[in-house]
Order: structure tokens, then sequence, then C-alpha cells
């Protein structure tokens, strides 16, 4: 394949494009998805969407020509968010077309070439902090074999068996051949069934382990973990600049424009939310608009 973007640690092909998937309701993270889309649900301060378009420029991916991002639920607050730094696709639903029918939607945009597919609700934090998440994914690729990103279920149910002969689960990132996109059929499905089992089944699947964190950001209970991580790395506690802060905060993250004046720790507490003086959190979500999220 031709060599297309370079970066310290890998050469992405040039014939490779990005998606990020976005468009899902996200019913499960209710209710921090009642009025935002979940791609826009901040860990560590950072929206969800950004951390995945930031992921994929480190690896030289980077505007409408290259990334696409779909947007279904609550779309015009994706469309907003993005602006141009990334071809915005707009699905007919809601539902959403699922991560197969997305890539279907986009076949003009994705024009024949290789797709780098990435879920917006991912969370990766490298075990290495100077390493690119993604290379695994995409070093040495040949063009041909469906490549999966995937962690140790542990006591999770497995979803693949990786090279080592044991039990792997999805980590929200997988490289398809261009052959296998161009085929995909029309209407709402997942790429599982599209692309991953019947690749499984002709020989073609490669489960690639990632070596850092993974959390799939889909419940209040992950969300949560996520933040908690991120702000572990950052020292301890992640405040913004702009919130106000006169009580006590303990491993949390406080959102912009926030006010925590009681106490609070393993918390969330989000973008405009208050604590109260007479108030103690522990592991829960505070919502801007009052609510609490116990998890």
């Amino acid at each position: 394949m031709t060599s297309g973007f370079v970066t310290p640690d890998i050469v992405v092909p040039a014939d490779v494009c990005a998606v990020v998937l976005s468009a899902g309701e996200g019913t499960r993270l209710r209710p921090l998805t009642a009025t935002l889309p979940k791609a826009l649900c901040p860990v560590g301060n950072v929206p969800l969407l950004d951390h995945a378009l930031t992921r994929l420029a480190r690896h030289g991916l980077t505007g409408p020509d290259v990334v696409a991002v779909n947007a279904c639920y609550l779309a015009d607050r994706v469309v907003g968010h993005v602006g141009d730094r990334a071809f915005v696709s707009c699905e007919p639903g809601p539902p959403a077309l699922g991560t197969s029918g997305a890539l279907y939607h986009l076949r003009d945009w994705i024009a024949g070439r290789g797709v780098l597919a990435v879920n917006a609700d991912a969370y990766l934090a490298p075990a290495d902090p100077r390493s690119l998440d993604l290379a695994p994914l995409l070093d040495g690729w040949d063009g041909r074999t469906v490549r999966v990103l995937a962690v140790a279920a542990g006591d999770r149910p497995a979803e693949f068996i990786g090279p080592d002969g044991a039990g792997y689960r999805f980590a929200g990132a997988s490289l398809l051949p261009a052959d296998l996109v161009a085929v995909l059929p029309p209407g709402r499905s997942d790429l599982v069934l599209t692309v991953w089992r019947p690749a499984e089944r002709a020989g073609r699947l490669e489960i690639t382990p990632y070596g850092g964190r993974y959390t799939d950001c889909g419940t209040p209970t992950d969300y949560l973990t996520a933040n908690l991580h991120a702000a572990a790395l950052a020292g301890g506690s992640l405040i913004a600049p702009d919130a106000t802060v006169t009580g006590t905060v303990v491993s949390s993250v406080v959102g912009s424009g926030a006010v925590v004046a009681g106490s609070i720790t393993r918390c969330v507490v989000l973008p405009g939310a208050r604590v109260a003086p007479d108030e103690t959190l522990v592991d829960a979500v505070r919502l801007g608009n009052g609510m609490t999220c116990a998890c």
C-alpha cells in the first residue's frame, strides 16, 4: 500500500480514512444523555468526541477529506461541535443506522478506501503515555485482514479468541479493508454481523491486543470510572479553570462553570452543575439540572 501520513511511530496508509461513530442515543447512559449526545459527554473535562479526534490526529488523520463523524441523536449538537474539523454524516433516524449502516450511508465519502472505525464512547489510555493508541492496528497492515482492537475479557464475556488463545472483548476500534467496506449492505446493521464474524469464518480476522486501559463509557458507572482514571492520570483531581470550589474535592472531575461548595469524593460534576454547602457526594455524577446519578 502507498505511504501516506507520517508520524514518529507509524505510517498511515494513504488509502485509509477514519470514521468516528457518534450517532447512538446512549440510552444506557441516561440521565446524562437526556439532553446531551453521548459523544459530547466529557471525560476529564474533554468531550469524548474530542478525545477520538485528537487520537486520530496523532496518527496524522485530520480534516473533512480524511475523517468523518456520523450523527443522529441530537445531531445538530454534534454538527455544531465538530465544525470544519471533519465531514459530518447526518443519518435519517432516529434510530441510528448502526455501525455498519453508518458506513454504508457514508459510501460516497469513503469512495473505495479502507476504514479505521472508532467508537466515540471508547476511553483509551495507553500504558505508555508516549505511545499511540491505534498504532497496533495500523502497523504492518496488508489491507486484506479485518483488525479489531481488543482487551483481555477478564470476568466479562469473551467476544473473540486472541492470538494467545485467551478470550478478548472489543476495545472500540477496528480497521476494515476496502473490499469489505464496498459491499456493506444498506439498512440498519452492525459491523459485528456484516464484517467481523464473516471475516472470522473466512480466516481474515486479526485480534490486536491493546496493552492500555479501555473503558466503554456506555453506563454511568463506566463513565465515572473513565473520568476517575483521567483524574488519577492528572494527579488526583481535574478542576476546570473557571469552576468555583470552596468545598472539598477528592479524586474527582469538576467541569467548566461548576460550583462545588460541599464535599465530593470520586465524583464528576458536569459543566454548570452545583454542589451545595450541605451536600456530600460519593461515587456519583452531578448533572447541570441538579439531578444526581449514583454510581
